[in-house]
């Protein structure tokens, strides 16, 4: 097995090298978060990127049976990716205290280093959105970081229902070594030129 080396900060994200992961976006708390609209409509879009970079996607649903599921703009969005998806319902708080999580991600990103070109030993980027900021995405960031992924937080496609436990959390993610960015960021850095073939749909999306 080959030594992987620590994830680097500094890296620019692509897309040969990336998972979404997008967190219990679902039922009424979707609407109860602060900026309800903002996190819908940038997840929205971030899932609708991947479809055209041909990035992995995993959505969860934290017990759907009880909270509902993810809103209904978003499971359309999902469900008319054509690439690589998967949708995992949960009741651990943290993705990765889910134990079939924790197969579907190492399987995906397995996925990901034997599709990518460079240097094999390089961290996944799992990119993250969703909510609560401060609870299911926090347990999840912490434990993906000692993983050994590189984790790159949207911090505008998360959000929870206080502002305040949002930036707490957020100053935490920085201070345990996240990627804290935004999802045009992300965007423009998969494409890296205006010659990338799907660098006039991605402009278009970001313009909606």
């Amino acid at each position: 097995m080959i030594a992987q080396s620590p994830p680097d900060p500094h890296e620019l994200c692509t897309a040969d090298n990336a998972v979404l992961l997008v967190i219990d976006v679902q039922g009424k708390l979707a609407e109860m978060v602060h900026e309800s609209d903002r996190l819908r409509r940038v997840v929205g879009k971030t899932l609708r990127l991947a479809g055209l970079f041909g990035v992995p996607v995993v959505m969860t649903e934290q017990y759907p049976k009880g909270l509902g599921p993810t809103v209904p703009e978003l499971r359309a969005i999902f469900d008319n990716l054509g690439g690589e998806k998967h949708l995992l319902a949960k009741t651990a708080f943290g993705c990765c205290g889910e134990p079939d999580f924790n197969g579907l991600l190492s399987r995906v990103a397995d996925g990901v280093r034997e599709r990518r070109a460079g240097d094999v030993r390089r961290a996944v980027d799992v990119v993250v959105a969703g909510m609560e900021t401060h609870v299911c995405v926090q347990q999840t960031v912490l434990e993906l970081i000692g993983r050994g992924y590189r984790v790159v937080l949207l911090a505008d496609g998360v959000s929870g229902r206080v502002p305040e436990y949002h930036r707490l959390a957020l100053e935490r993610f920085r201070q345990c070594g996240a990627v804290i960015t935004c999802y045009e960021s992300v965007a423009f850095e998969w494409a890296r030129s205006k010659d990338h073939p799907r660098f006039k749909e991605m402009s278009a999306l970001i313009k909606e």
